[in-house]
C-alpha cells in the first residue's frame, strides 16, 4: 500500500518506518525542513533503539521517504496516517491546534478518494471534527478512521511490530477492510468499533494504567509504615489473573509524553460534560507527590540539605530513551536546588535534552555516573538505566563522600547491600532502609 504519515514525532516516525518494513511505500511528512534533512541523511532525531538501522534499509530499499510537501505526499498516496502532535494546554486540554492545521492542508490534496486516519492521541469527538475541516477543502470523497496507538518508548517498534491490538474506529466498510489488510502482518488481534469508541480506548487505557502506578506507590507508601515488603504484595497481586503484573512496580511515579498528558486531557473531558473524574484526578495527585518521596527521604538522612552536594543518577523518565517530558527528576531537582542543594546530574544520554528544558538553573551536567558521584553527601538514582544497575556498589561506596543512597526505582536487593556501610532508603521496601538489614514491624497487636 501507498501510505503518507504526517508528523516525525515518536509515533509517526517509528510507525512510518515499520509499515515500511511490512513492504509498504511510506511518505513520512515534517514541515520542520532541518528534521527531514536529518532524516534523508539517516540521522534519527530520537534515540530509539533499532530505528536508525530500520530507516537505513527502507530508504536504501526505495520504501521511505522524507519530504515537508505535504501536498505531494497525500497526493501520492492511499492512506494517510495523522501522528501530529498534541500536547497539553495550561489548563489540562489537548492542544488541537497541529491537528486541525493538518487535516486543512490535507484537505486541499484530497483530489481522489483516500483513508485519513488519525493516529494521534484526541479527545472524543475530534476524528469527526478532523474530517469537517477536509470536507471543507477535499474535492473527492473520504473515509476517515481513528486507530490509536499504543507504543512505549525505548520499546517502540518491538511494540510496533509485536501489538497486543489493533483498535480501528470507523463507520466505513471499506475503510475497516483497507486498515485490517494493512494491519494484518501485524496481529489478528483487530477490532472494529466506532470512532468514537477508539478514541476513548485510548485515554481509558492510559489511565488506568496510570492507576496502577499510583496504587501501587500509595501500597509502597503504607508498606514503609507497617513492615511490609511491596516488591512482595506486588507479585503477589500480579499472580492474580484479573490484576496482572505489568505495571505494578514501585517507584517516583510515572512521566512522558502520555500517562502526564492523557490523563489530564481524560480529566477535562470528563469536566466538558459535568462529570468530576475524582479517582483520576487522584491518580494525578498521587503521582506528583510521590517523587518528592525523594526529598522526604534525603532530609531523613542528612538533615538540613541547604549546602550538601547531592549526585543525581537519571534525567530521562524511563531507561532506552531520551526523552524528559514530565520526567520526575525535574521537580526532585527543583526542590533540591530550592532548599540550597548543589546538584551534580548525569544521564547517559538525556541531559542535553533536560538542560534545554531545564534552562537558567544551578546543575553542573556530568560526563559519567562516576563524575556525579564523587565527593557527594548522596546519590539519588532517578531512572534504572542499565549502566547505573552495573556498577558496583564498591564503587558507588568510594565515590561518594558519605555512603548515603536514595534508591527512587528499587534497583537494589538485600543482597547487593549486604556488608556494605550505604545508608539506604528505597520505596516501599522497610527492613532494607536507612542501612538496616532485619527490620522488626512497625504495627504491632
Amino acid at each position: 500500500m501507498r501510505l503518507a504519515v504526517i508528523g516525525t514525532g515518536y509515533v509517526g516516525l517509528v510507525s512510518g518506518v515499520c509499515f515500511s518494513e511490512l513492504g509498504n511505500q511510506v511518505i513520512c511528512v515534517d514541515n520542520v525542513q532541518e528534521k527531514v534533512n536529518l532524516l534523508n541523511n539517516g540521522e534519527v532525531p530520537i534515540h530509539e533503539p533499532g530505528l536508525r538501522e530500520l530507516i537505513a534499509k527502507n530508504t536504501q530499499a526505495g520504501r521511505l521517504s522524507f519530504t515537508t510537501d505535504l501536498y505531494e505526499a497525500v497526493n501520492n498516496s492511499e492512506i494517510i496516517i495523522i501522528a501530529v502532535g498534541t500536547p497539553s494546554l495550561p489548563n489540562g486540554k489537548a492542544n488541537l491546534s497541529y491537528i486541525e492545521l493538518a487535516a486543512e492542508e490535507i484537505g486541499h490534496a484530497v483530489h481522489d478518494y483516500k483513508v485519513i486516519v488519525v493516529k494521534s492521541t484526541v479527545p472524543v469527538g475530534t476524528n469527526e471534527r478532523v474530517a469537517e475541516l477536509i470536507s471543507k477543502h477535499a474535492s473527492a470523497s473520504f473515509d476517515f478512521a481513528s486507530v490509536p496507538e499504543f507504543l512505549r518508548e525505548g520499546t517502540a517498534v518491538r511494540d510496533t511490530m509485536n501489538p497486543d491490538r489493533i483498535i480501528i474506529g470507523t463507520l466505513s466498510d471499506k475503510a475497516a477492510d483497507m486498515l485490517t489488510e494493512l494491519h494484518r502482518p501485524l496481529t489478528d488481534q483487530i477490532t472494529i468499533t466506532d470512532v468514537r469508541s477508539s478514541e476513548m480506548i485510548k485515554y481509558a487505557s492510559n489511565a488506568f494504567l496510570a492507576t496502577k502506578i499510583s496504587f501501587i506507590n500509595e501500597i509502597a507508601n503504607i508498606c514503609e509504615k507497617v513492615g511490609a515488603d511491596v516488591e512482595e504484595v506486588a507479585k503477589g497481586m500480579g499472580m492474580d489473573k484479573r490484576i496482572g503484573s505489568s505495571f505494578l512496580k514501585a517507584g517516583i511515579g510515572y512521566g512522558g509524553s502520555c500517562f502526564p498528558k492523557d490523563t489530564q486531557a481524560l480529566i477535562q473531558i470528563a469536566g466538558q460534560m459535568d462529570y468530576d473524574f475524582k479517582l483520576l484526578k487522584s491518580v494525578v495527585e498521587v503521582n506528583r507527590d510521590q517523587r518528592f518521596n525523594v526529598i522526604r527521604k534525603l532530609e531523613d538522612l542528612l538533615g538540613d540539605i541547604n549546602g550538601k552536594t547531592i549526585g543525581i543518577w537519571g534525567l530521562a523518565f524511563k531507561p532506552e530513551t531520551d526523552d524528559v517530558r514530565d520526567a520526575p527528576a525535574f521537580e526532585i531537582i527543583e526542590a533540591l536546588i530550592e532548599r540550597g542543594a548543589h546538584v551534580k546530574a548525569y544521564d547517559p544520554i538525556a541531559s542535553d535534552n533536560f538542560n534545554k528544558s531545564f534552562h537558567g538553573k544551578e546543575i553542573l551536567y556530568c560526563d559519567s555516573a562516576e563524575e556525579a558521584a564523587l565527593n557527594a553527601d548522596a546519590l539519588c538514582i532517578l531512572t534504572e538505566w542499565k549502566e547505573f544497575i552495573d556498577i558496583p556498589l564498591s564503587d558507588i561506596q568510594l565515590w561518594l563522600k558519605t555512603p548515603n543512597l536514595i534508591d527512587g526505582r528499587n534497583i537494589y536487593s538485600e543482597e547487593d547491600l549486604e556488608n556494605t556501610p550505604f545508608a539506604y532508603y528505597s520505596v516501599g521496601r522497610p527492613k532494607m532502609n536507612n542501612g538496616v538489614r532485619e527490620g522488626k514491624p512497625i504495627l504491632t497487636f
